[in-house]
């Protein structure tokens, strides 16, 4: 079961601090721009993460972006339909 859209981007916050201990989290809500999109009818959202974070260390891209999707957990299935992220340590932010 979906969350309000109103409380989506808390829920996605919550999951990733919990799972991530990010020092950097912006979380950004880009639903409206997909409102006309196909996959968007069922009602889950379009959303975009810049999180930066030590549990990235050592990971390749790609690894970095299945542990996002696992801390999002049921959240990838029940409320979000599209993300697109930029998973950062905090040595390669600082850059």
């Amino acid at each position: 079961m979906s969350l309000p859209r109103e409380r989506r981007v808390d829920a996605i916050r919550a999951a990733l601090q919990a799972a991530l201990a990010p020092v950097q989290l912006e979380i950004r809500d880009d639903s409206q721009r997909h409102a006309k999109h196909a996959g968007a009818q069922d009602g889950r959202g379009h959303f975009h993460v810049e999180i930066v974070s030590d549990a990235f260390a050592g990971l390749a891209p790609l690894a970095r972006h299945r542990a996002v999707y696992a801390a999002l957990g049921e959240l990838m299935t029940t409320d979000i339909h599209a993300l697109s992220m930029r998973a950062r340590t905090p040595e390669e932010a600082a850059v």
